[in-house]
């Protein structure tokens, strides 16, 4: 190992961080999770990417690759392998101002994006975090404040720059390598290191945004009420509802509705949000004008020792009363998760399911529980967690991979159906057919 390591070293223009440096400890760290990798290898272009995925197979090394390194399962850190971070590909440029088509480097995280874009009056339909890497969200989704008009982040995308497990620098659009540009919306990170996003931007203005909050006792009045609205609400108007949160009251914490209403129109959107205002006892109304980049929030990073255990789904509309009573049941109970579901629809669901690898375009609704908190918490919450899954099993499909701390085949399973799958194999076997590139959920080549 100390010898390949040796011959990368010369030509290599980022950074080398191995145990026993000053920084290997903050470098060696995922924000989820803690790893203790032969060495941390920081490119400071695309052929250092090349000579890192070089090394990582030669080596046999287990190999993370970290963008903003925010996944649940940790994907971003090992033990005893190599981490490939990108921070140092972190660039935001208008390449085609008539077109609104922005590049962005693969290691760029989504604050410094929406703060680049704002002096041009431009944004993407992203997540809501700043911290949160392009590349993560992106390449297994992309659900954040302007979903409902402006789709999925991955809906965006024109193209990508890629190093493939033989490192090799390929282009993938839809004219351009056609099959890996369907694989790499959705896929996440099975088949290469992306160093480059295209995504076509849109013109912005501020936004009308904030929390709604309510009394828990109104619990399953309102969010059915939500719900019910949301499903004809202009789609300018994402929403998140959020409730049960231990560290707010647990199933005394207010519920929380938290709304953006992508214009500066007061009076539009006025007439979106006041059905929401309507829905019951309003407690705190905190929605205000903001400019975009202000209403992503900033990143929280645990303390050590602390666990994130994240379960997602789907739910169509048949579906909705039974999963949003059940939620409810759960959020009354003595020691709930915390629960938070989510408006998809619009913009969404108008895109083919077999358009991307991102295959959940008809769910209404997106659901996501958390458990937080040291071991013995985890382990006292689980039992309640895995019931309330059991008994919403018939009335969910799917699941959301980036809000997902599972790995198994089966979380697999759950985020690409059986075709999707199938056809993400093949291009896995084209593009990475050792299955180099196997810290994410997982696609085996076919």
């Amino acid at each position: 190992m100390s010898s390949a390591l040796e011959t990368l070293r010369p030509g290599f223009g980022g950074d080398i961080i191995e145990p026993g440096a000053a920084e290997y400890e903050a470098a060696s760290r995922a924000v989820l999770a803690a790893g203790t990798p032969v060495c941390v290898l920081r490119p400071a272009n695309v052929a250092d990417v090349q000579a890192a995925v070089r090394y990582a197979a030669e080596t046999g090394l287990k190999l993370s690759v970290r963008g903003g390194g925010h996944s649940f399962p940790g994907f971003g850190t090992n033990d005893d392998g190599v981490v490939i971070d990108l921070r140092g590909l972190a660039t935001v440029e208008v390449i085609d101002k008539e077109r609104h088509v922005v590049r962005i480097g693969g290691g760029t995280i989504w604050g410094q994006v929406a703060a680049a874009l704002a002096p041009h009056n431009l944004a993407i339909s992203s997540g809501d975090t700043k911290t949160v890497g392009v590349g993560g969200l992106t390449l297994g989704g992309g659900i954040g404040w302007k979903v409902r008009k402006y789709g999925l982040a991955l809906d965006n995308l024109v193209a990508v720059e890629l190093v493939t497990a033989a490192a090799e620098v390929v282009r993938a659009s839809a004219e351009e390598n056609a099959d890996l540009f369907w694989a790499v919306r959705g896929g996440g990170g099975n088949f290469g290191i992306v160093t480059a996003f295209e995504f076509a931007a849109h013109p912005t203005t501020d936004v009308y945004f904030g929390k709604i909050t309510f009394p828990a006792a109104e619990l399953a009045t309102v969010v059915q009420g939500w719900a019910d609205y949301l499903r004809t609400a202009p789609e300018e108007l994402t929403s998140i509802v959020s409730f049960a949160n231990p560290f707010a009251g647990g199933r005394e914490a207010p519920i929380e509705v938290q709304v953006a209403f992508d214009g500066d129109d007061a009076d539009l959107a006025a007439a979106a949000i006041d059905p929401l205002r309507g829905l019951g006892t309003v407690l705190e109304d905190d929605v205000t004008l903001k400019p975009y980049p202000d209403i992503l929030e900033e990143g929280m990073v645990p303390p050590p020792g602390i666990q994130f255990i994240a379960r997602s789904g789907f739910v169509n509309e048949d579906s909705v009363p039974e999963v949003l009573r059940q939620l409810a049941d759960a959020g009354r109970s003595e020691r709930p998760p915390i629960i938070s579901v989510r408006s998809v629809g619009g913009a969404v669901s108008r895109v083919p399911a077999d358009a991307t690898a991102y295959a959940h375009r008809q769910a209404e609704l997106m659901l996501v529980t958390n458990l937080v908190g040291p071991p013995p918490a985890i382990a006292a919450g689980r039992p309640g967690l895995d019931a309330l899954w059991d008994g919403l099993a018939p009335h969910v499909n799917g699941a959301y991979g980036n809000f997902l701390a599972g790995v198994t085949e089966a979380d697999v399973a759950a985020i690409y159906p059986t075709a999707t799958y199938q056809r993400l194999a093949a291009v896995k076997a084209q593009y990475d057919p050792t299955n180099l590139f196997a810290a994410n959920h997982n696609i085996q080549p076919a």
